[in-house]
This record gives C-alpha cells, sequence and structure tokens, in this order.
C-alpha cells in the first residue's frame, strides 16, 4: 500500500483550504480549490523527489509544499511580490523548476500537459523509473493537444499519469453541456487503463495513483484517472456562482470524510483541531510576511530580458 498515512494526508488537505481560503481573500481573482483537496494532495502524494508534477490552477501551491517550496515565498507569488517564484511575473501559478515542478508556459489552461508528456519521454529515454503526474480540469480535457499527448503517451508507453480533477464545471458551464461521455471511457480509445475514483476521498485518490505510479515505472506506459469532485465556490474568488441551483447539491467535505476516518481510527478531536489550527496560523504568518514585501519591481519583471538598454541599438 502507499505510504503517506491518513493524519498526514489531513495536515496537508488542511493546509490547502487555510491557504485557498487567504488567497482569496487576499486576490480577488485567486480560483479556489475548497472542496477539491482529496484530488489535489491525493493526486501526487505518491510522487518521489526525482519525479516531475504538473499540477491544475486550481491550488496548485499545496503541491508545491509538499515537493519542499516555501511557504511565504509561495504566498508572495500570489501578491505579485518580487520575492515570490515567479518574481512578480504573470501567471502566479508556476511553481520552482529546481524542485520538479513542471512550469507554465501560457495563461491558456492545458499547455502544461504537452510539457509533462515531454517529461515523461525524457524519463525513459534517460533510463531511469522516474515518473510524472499530470493533472488538468475536465473543460481542459476537451483541448486538441490533449489528446495528441495522451496518444502519443500511449503509442511510446511514456511513465506519466493524466490525472483528470472533474469538478462538474467548465468556468459557469455544467458538465453536460460539453461532454457527452464519462471522461474515463476515454481512455479504451488510447488503450490505456481508465480508473474512475472519488475525488473526495482522498486515501482512494492516493491508493489509485500509486497503483498508476507503479505501473509507469514498471514501463507499462500511462494510466487515465478520472477524479469526480466538487468545487464548493465559483470560479474565481469573487465568482458569486450565480449559475448554479439550488437543488446542485455538495458531496461530501473531503476534510469531513477523512476525519471521520481518523476518530474511528482513534485519532481524537482535539488532535485533529490542533492539526487545523497549526495550519491556519501558519498561513497567517506566511501571508503576514508577504504583504510586507515591496511589489514587483523591473528588476524582478524582467524587462532587460525583453527590451534592450537606453542608447543601444539603432532603435528599430
Amino acid at each position: 500500500m502507499p505510504g503517506v498515512d491518513g493524519p498526514t494526508l489531513y495536515r496537508w488537505m488542511a493546509l490547502a483550504r487555510a491557504l485557498d481560503r487567504a488567497l482569496c481573500a487576499a486576490n480577488p481573482r485567486w480560483f479556489p480549490c475548497e472542496g477539491e483537496e482529496a484530488t489535489i494532495v491525493g493526486g501526487f502524494c505518491e510522487l518521489r523527489p526525482d519525479d516531475a508534477a504538473a499540477v491544475h490552477y486550481r491550488d496548485p501551491f499545496v503541491v508545491y509544499l509538499m515537493r519542499g517550496a516555501e511557504l511565504w515565498r509561495l504566498c508572495a507569488q500570489a501578491l505579485g511580490k518580487g520575492a515570490g517564484y515567479n518574481r512578480g511575473r504573470s501567471v502566479p501559478f508556476t511553481g520552482p523548476f529546481e524542485l520538479g515542478c513542471i512550469p507554465w508556459v501560457a495563461g491558456d489552461l492545458g499547455t502544461s500537459v504537452g510539457v509533462a508528456t515531454g517529461a515523461a519521454l525524457a524519463f525513459q529515454q534517460e533510463g531511469s523509473d522516474r515518473a510524472c503526474v499530470c493533472a488538468f480540469g475536465d473543460g481542459t480535457a476537451n483541448r486538441g493537444d490533449v489528446h495528441e499527448a495522451l496518444n502519443l503517451a500511449a503509442c511510446w508507453r511514456l511513465p506519466i499519469v493524466y490525472l483528470v480533477q472533474n469538478n462538474g464545471w467548465s468556468i459557469s458551464q455544467p458538465l453536460g453541456t460539453y461532454l457527452s461521455a464519462p471522461l474515463v471511457d476515454r481512455a479504451s480509445g488510447y488503450g490505456v487503463p481508465g480508473v474512475l475514483v472519488d475525488g473526495n476521498d482522498v486515501e482512494a485518490v492516493r491508493d489509485v495513483l500509486g497503483a498508476a505510479l507503479n505501473r509507469a515505472r514498471a514501463g507499462a506506459g500511462p494510466s487515465l484517472i478520472e477524479a469526480r469532485t466538487w468545487r464548493a465556490r465559483g470560479h474565481w474568488a469573487t465568482d458569486p456562482a450565480g449559475y448554479r441551483t439550488a437543488d446542485q447539491a455538495a458531496p461530501a467535505d473531503p476534510l469531513a470524510l477523512l476525519a471521520g476516518r481518523l476518530r474511528a481510527r482513534g485519532r481524537s478531536d482535539d488532535e485533529l483541531a490542533g492539526i487545523e489550527a497549526t495550519a491556519a496560523g501558519e498561513v497567517a504568518r506566511a501571508i503576514e510576511r508577504a504583504a510586507a514585501l515591496p511589489e514587483a519591481g523591473p528588476a524582478d519583471l524582467g524587462l532587460d530580458e525583453v527590451y534592450p538598454p537606453a542608447g543601444t541599438g539603432d532603435g528599430r
């Protein structure tokens, strides 16, 4: 069985929620992940430090933290500070490349899928057993280059796991308006295993991803995992989500689901509350530190990498 235990998973999910709420309060254009923590944490917790992670844009920060990033620097990144990993540049979701985080190459969703597939090809060519997990949303799954990447990975038996973080919405469009069949059914068209998992059950996601990673490391090729989860808030922090109807009820909260299991295994309410309080304190201190930092300036934004210094060149 995979090695990441329940209390550790709970800690990461509690940190993800506390961070998500803080960043939504600080940045009105932040994309909330509340309700999707189990898919995010469970989808990447079994990666090794030498593997690669291509994270979905709904709070990739907890994955970067699991891989060794500094919380205050991530907060600085979300607040447009020069001390952030992206130096205040566009797309605050890009993580530290040195920690095996696949960078975003554009603000357009899904561009990281091809890069992640290329990373898996590199792992195969070096003859290692390194692997990659690549997450994207249900809407992004309809991109043409996503199909191309999956087909190529299947033909070449690349060591990659594709994780669809299916929250039922593509911005304001419900699932039935842009998908005519379950996403997991596409796997048979590529000739790869397809697994449907409860995306609100972090231990189930962990187990499914762990098995798919073992398969990839053994040279058996990619897998397509569809994790059905729930977006508790709007598309962005200030989105009132008026397009939802009252009968679209949320499923079991992922933190509450795991908390119930941990209590049944002998963990106390005080212990779980302590985990949540510790996470909230870490986030509050990181936000405070980041907010006090200077805004990104020309040197951080790399204007010298775009324009020549004044007085040089022929003016064209």
